[in-house]
């Protein structure tokens, strides 16, 4: 699967997006960003605040309860604002 970074989680993670195989047992978002904070410290530090991130699952928002599916990208990035 294809995961994508944006703005301070990029910073964090310390790349913008990487191909990972995803284990068999993960089949939520949820699942998902616990596997995440699982690889290192970098991943742990980037899903500390895990309730800020927003998701979207092949460019479509979606919440921590979502089935991966058969998705191929998947995107964490902080809320944003508009002015």
């Amino acid at each position: 699967m294809n995961i994508r970074y944006f703005a301070w989680v990029r910073e964090r993670v310390g790349v913008e997006e990487e191909e990972l195989e995803i284990p068999g047992g993960v089949k939520t978002v949820g699942d998902l960003i616990t596997h995440l904070k699982s690889l290192d410290e970098n991943h742990a530090a980037a899903f500390e605040e895990e309730e800020a991130i927003r998701v979207a699952l092949d460019q479509v928002h979606v919440e921590a309860d979502a089935d991966l599916g058969n998705a191929r990208e998947i995107a964490f990035f902080p809320p944003m604002t508009g002015g």
